[in-house]
């Protein structure tokens, strides 16, 4: 195993020394990622590293994302119909579809509607064996409330499916979208039930996307090879692997030595000196992204909003901005940023203000201030370029209010596993939407449904807030849904179950002899249009 994967890196390193690519060598992309997946059924989990290697690089969805964009587009469903009242959506499948063929599996048929069926119903019935086997629960069908919203899902022959809302869903298309909906093959679920290995779907994955995967060595790589019967055709390179170096610094010289093609999230502080290299070219795009601190608001005494108010008020964003991300950011006020949709801009921006932090923690009862935690995961991610230097400039404008802040680093996968039981009294996060919606950023985060599965980190359910989301999600009008999320933006500005730090641009670097790749606002990093030439 070592061995072979020693040749694949050897091979790109030959590629990328200029020569030019023969009929008959193989293509290498090589991607320098900041964190390991967390598995490869991303409809368990949330995290940007785990949607590159799953959702992204092996399943597709019935609708998916045009590449650097939020627009829709036809995927695994060449077409659907939505009924007047907006509850009934008919999708008309593509025919022909392959599964991967691997070790593990060996496809009898191609994409069904008997594999949608299985896909999505897995994650909202409480009957399907593969509900129960999964005790951490399904992220993002929890968080959105999906079985509350799924009447039901119908083959209505071998390439037509129809999904019955309980209510009408302005998002559910673009919720469609999210890697969570991905398509696996029920042929090797009931192949796994047989067997009794149904862990096998997380570890051993079959798919319809660009890429097949062949190997995983956790916290050092992955790595998968083109799929010659993708349906939008096989990709350019013939293999894809993603390296894994939680330090940025570490990725940027793999970069410049020719060991990677790819560079995620290149410290900002760094970007000047890419776009000055010959060799190399920044590629930047705004992001719908937020950098926060989330709270625990279940533990005292975060459990009082005047105590959350005070920690809001008593940090310097300008300066934080500078240190940690070289002015690539911007100040967050609202749980969202400006370029979202239905931003509210009459809410007064959060700014530094010790004398009334302290007045607020008076107020509460603690004018002494209080002792507090943060964890922080090493390295960088997509929200945040420096999270535990962030902590650490918090830590530092606490303390002039009184309150102790102890920062404690914690590996990623851990972190979530460990936030999601709600042992954290406060955490260095964020969110990037995963669908163009405002509800992606409010209803996984923060709404009442999140807390049966521990996806609303803050653990904060707020009944008004609530029915605003539910009431949003119901109304096709876009101007009303507006209305609605600017004045649940309110009742989170006044309750702060998060503390907003900025709003971070998106880049990634890559050697300029790479091309197909485009800067997501969405943040994800899709490698199927991707090509290396001289």
């Amino acid at each position: 195993m070592i061995k072979q994967f020693t040749l694949s890196v050897g091979a790109s390193l030959l590629l990328l020394s200029g020569m030019t690519y023969a009929a008959d060598q193989v293509k290498t992309l090589k991607v320098c990622t900041e964190a390991s997946p967390d598995g490869f059924d991303y409809s368990l989990y949330h995290a940007n590293s785990t949607a590159d290697a799953a959702s992204e690089a092996i399943y597709n969805r019935l609708i998916e994302f045009k590449p650097g964009t939020t627009e829709l587009r036809p995927a695994l469903a060449e077409s659907w119909d939505i009924s007047p009242d907006g509850k009934t959506y008919t999708f008309h499948l593509r025919k022909d579809v392959q599964f991967h063929t691997t070790p593990w599996f060996k496809p009898t048929r191609p994409m069904t509607s008997a594999d949608v069926v299985y896909s999505l119903q897995r994650q909202i019935d409480p009957n399907n064996v593969w509900y129960k086997a999964a005790p951490q629960g399904w992220f993002y069908a929890q968080a959105m409330d999906f079985k509350a919203l799924v009447k039901s899902i119908t083959a209505v022959d071998d390439n037509t499916v129809t999904i019955e809302l309980n209510h009408a869903e302005a998002p559910f298309l673009a919720d469609l979208a999210m890697g969570f909906t991905s398509i696996l093959s029920q042929e090797y679920a009931a192949q796994l039930e047989k067997t009794n290995s149904l862990h096998d779907m997380d570890t051993k994955p079959v798919g319809t996307g660009p890429f097949i995967f062949k190997r995983y060595v956790k916290d050092q790589m992955v790595r998968y090879e083109a799929n010659p019967t993708y349906f939008r055709g096989k990709p350019k390179i013939d293999q894809l692997i993603f390296s894994i170096a939680t330090d940025a610094s570490v990725r940027l010289q793999r970069l410049k030595a020719g060991e990677c093609n790819v560079m995620l999230y290149p410290n900002p502080q760094d970007w000047a000196a890419i776009e000055q290299d010959q060799k190399l070219k920044l590629i930047k795009g705004s992001a719908l992204t937020s950098a926060y601190l989330q709270l625990n608001t279940q533990k005292p005494p975060l459990d009082n909003k005047l105590v959350r108010q005070a920690l809001a008020l008593a940090v310097d964003r300008p300066n934080m901005i500078k240190v940690v991300t070289a002015d690539a950011a911007a100040p967050a006020t609202n749980p969202y940023p400006e370029s979202q949709w239905s931003y509210n801009k009459t809410i007064k921006p959060l700014t530094l203000d010790i004398d009334k932090a302290k007045a607020l923690l008076a107020q509460a009862g603690y004018p002494n201030g209080f002792n507090m935690e943060v964890w922080a995961r090493p390295g960088t991610s997509g929200a945040n370029p420096n999270p535990k230097l962030s902590a650490e400039m918090l830590q530092a404008d606490f303390k002039k209010i009184g309150v102790n802040m102890d920062v404690k680093t914690i590996e990623w996968g851990e972190l979530l596993r460990r936030a999601r039981n709600g042992e954290h009294m406060s955490a260095m996060l964020g969110w990037s939407s995963d669908n163009g919606d405002p509800d992606n950023f409010l209803s996984n985060n923060l709404s009442c449904a999140g807390l049966q599965d521990g996806g609303n980190f803050s653990r904060w359910c707020q009944k008004d807030f609530d029915q605003l989301l539910k009431d949003a999600r119901a109304e096709s009008d876009k101007e009303k849904r507006t209305q609605l999320y600017q004045q649940a933006q309110v009742i989170f500005h006044d309750e702060m179950p998060w503390i907003p730090l900025f709003y971070p641009l998106n880049a990634l670097a890559v050697n300029k002899n790479v091309s197909g790749i485009v800067a997501s606002p969405l943040t994800l990093n899709n490698y199927a249009d991707a090509d290396i030439t001289q």
